[in-house]
């Protein structure tokens, strides 16, 4: 059976002044990475997944000492924050591009359910800084066995 569909004209506009509104907020209110904003704002890529046990957060750093990192949970929050220094300091060039990134930068995340933060791990290798958050007790999968009688 053919189901109908009442026509509202005002919807569609409705739905195009939102985007519209969206488009001009995304560009110059909340800029995107790399175009508006400096490298440094916002400018970690991070991958985040949920195991059973743990949630794992992994982002690219290259540059990075692991000593200039600073990461925090407060709450349902993960802060990393770090620093970039440069290496050499060229005092008669004209650059043509410049695109390695120096200085400060903080990235915060929402944590996607309750951890352990007294037993996460953070690991640092090749410039991939790798987050372990064990979950808590209470969120994790229980399973329940079913006795036939």
């Amino acid at each position: 059976m053919a189901n109908l569909v009442r026509w509202e004209p005002f919807r569609d506009l409705i739905s195009l002044r939102q985007a519209m509104d969206r488009l001009f907020e995304e560009s110059f209110i909340r800029p995107r990475v790399g175009w508006l904003a400096p490298l440094g704002a916002g400018a970690l890529a991070v991958d985040m997944y949920e195991t059973d046990q743990d949630v794992v957060v992994k982002t690219s750093m290259p540059g990075v000492k692991a000593e200039n990192l600073d990461i925090t949970i407060t709450g349902d929050t993960l802060t990393i924050k770090g620093e970039t220094k440069t290496e050499e300091k060229v005092e008669k060039a004209n650059y043509i591009r410049q695109e390695r990134r120096y200085g400060a930068f903080c990235c915060s995340l929402t944590l996607p359910t309750t951890i352990v933060a007294e037993n996460a791990k953070a690991e640092f290798e090749n410039g991939v800084l790798t987050l372990t958050l064990p979950k808590a007790e209470e969120v994790k999968p229980k399973t329940i066995k079913v006795k036939a009688k």
